[in-house]
């Protein structure tokens, strides 16, 4: 793991994979540019994003920041590749949860084609409320009760990442993951996930505008403003870890 742009990132998809299973409870935040950007300008989000075991890295532009500065090559990590190498893996009983019941519902018949256990798997729609109002008691007990070692959580950051931090203290056990809008790209009801070849030139944000414009402008303006000082501040970093 490693600390960069003041998020601790893992890389390693290996090393990601081994720590879901040795860990017996915890949370992975997927960081991508909003995470990154909203952490940068408010303490309290960045405490709560690094509180968990580590972030993986949903951007595709910090590992070319990375590269110009440090030399080194990382690869972005999504929320939906990591998503799908675990449903498919078969490997753990898993429970879905955030969003509405009829996308829930939609996500998992698809799922069921990637993996068959996932009919006998719990989707439960989180109602729409601030995050202080969840009966996090209550919840933990329905993951106790269910067994799953993996816990999607699917409300969109920032919230998502906050819900996290605060269902921790209450689990016996189970790794979540805050997985933003994967669950309606996987399921076919609402938005999709860019083709691979915008993925490759780092335009996603772009096809992401494209889909929600009210939304996404917002999000990419904080983006841009915030990028160059955390830019210059990370090339001051790797200069003071030189001296």
């Amino acid at each position: 793991m490693n600390t960069y742009f003041n998020i601790n990132y893992e890389f390693d998809k290996a090393e990601v994979h081994s720590q879901i299973e040795k860990v017996q409870k915890g949370y992975i935040c997927v960081a991508d540019g909003v995470v990154l950007n909203t952490a940068n300008r408010n303490k309290e989000y960045l405490d709560v994003v690094n509180g968990g075991m580590f972030a993986i890295c949903d951007s595709s532009w910090v590992p070319l920041y990375l590269k110009s500065i440090y030399g080194v090559k990382y690869e972005q990590y999504c929320g939906s590749e990591i998503f799908k190498d675990i449903v498919s893996s078969r490997k753990y009983r898993m429970i879905f949860m955030g969003t509405q019941q009829a996308t829930l519902d939609a996500l998992q018949k698809e799922l069921i084609v990637m993996n068959p256990d996932v009919a006998n798997m719990k989707f439960v729609e989180l109602p729409f409320r601030d995050v202080d109002g969840f009966d996090y008691q209550e919840i933990a007990q329905m993951i106790k009760e269910d067994g799953a070692k993996i816990i999607w959580v699917a409300l969109g950051a920032p919230k998502q990442e906050r819900f996290m931090n605060k269902l921790l203290p209450y689990l016996e056990s189970g790794v979540m993951l805050g997985v933003g809008a994967v669950f309606k790209f996987y399921s076919g009801t609402d938005e999709s996930r860019c083709p691979k070849w915008i993925q490759k030139n780092h335009l996603e944000f772009v096809y992401r505008i494209i889909q929600d414009p009210k939304k996404q402008l917002k999000r990419c303006f904080w983006i841009v403003a915030t990028l160059p000082k955390l830019y210059l501040e990370e090339v001051k970093r790797k200069r003071s870890l030189k001296s």
